[in-house]
């Protein structure tokens, strides 16, 4: 009676634990996606999604090179999302998930492995000051444009200014140096007409 029920048990025992076994192997690893971008700015954001083939499973988000990183999440559905936010750059690497149900004590296997990249700062800087250089550069080659262009003005407007100014002196020359010839010849006309009303009638010029 005794090796019966000690048979029976044993029995029991080994059934129970190949159906955990059993169990255990048919959880497919699930699948790890990100909704966004994984190469994200410091102080940016990044949501991953793990999905399962069954419902009212418990999720955890690891990283591969740090063992002390978990994040647990129990859901009803088939999927979780995990919010990552103020990323910096140690936060960078490889991360994956893993699940388990409710009727199973052991995890699934993990998800294939994804690759977050968080750029540094300098990044950025850098961009801004090349930015801000081409800029500079942008205004004072305007800048020198503009003056280039406002010299060549006054040059242009001094020499029209100067012509004007000698051809109206030329013209004035001109009309002076003209005058006293008229001059000379009204007095010389004038002193023929005098000659001649002076001159009594009848008598010939000598």
């Amino acid at each position: 009676m005794m090796l019966t029920e000690f048979l029976s048990l044993l029995c029991l025992g080994l059934s129970l634990g190949f159906a955990d076994e059993k169990k255990n192997e048919t959880l497919p690893k699930p699948s790890l996606s990100a909704l966004s971008s994984l190469v994200v700015g410091h102080g940016g954001n990044v949501t991953l999604r793990c999905q399962s083939h069954f419902q009212n499973v418990t999720f955890t988000l690891g990283k591969l090179q740090d063992s002390g990183y978990r994040q647990e999440q129990r859901s009803t559905g088939h999927k979780a999302e995990f919010l990552l936010t103020h990323l910096e750059p140690k936060d960078a690497g490889m991360y994956f998930c893993t699940y388990k149900t409710m009727d199973s004590q052991e995890w699934s296997g993990e998800s294939d492995y994804l690759q977050l990249e968080v750029k540094d700062d300098l990044d950025g800087r850098g961009a801004t000051e090349v930015k801000n250089a081409n800029g500079l550069i942008f205004a004072a080659t305007f800048s020198c444009l503009s003056i280039s262009i406002l010299f060549l003005s006054v040059v242009f407007i001094n020499r029209c200014t100067q012509h004007g100014s000698s051809h109206e002196e030329a013209t004035k020359r001109t009309s002076h140096s003209e005058f006293p010839k008229q001059e000379a010849t009204d007095l010389s006309n004038l002193d023929r007409i005098s000659v001649s009303t002076e001159r009594p009638p009848g008598s010939e010029p000598c």
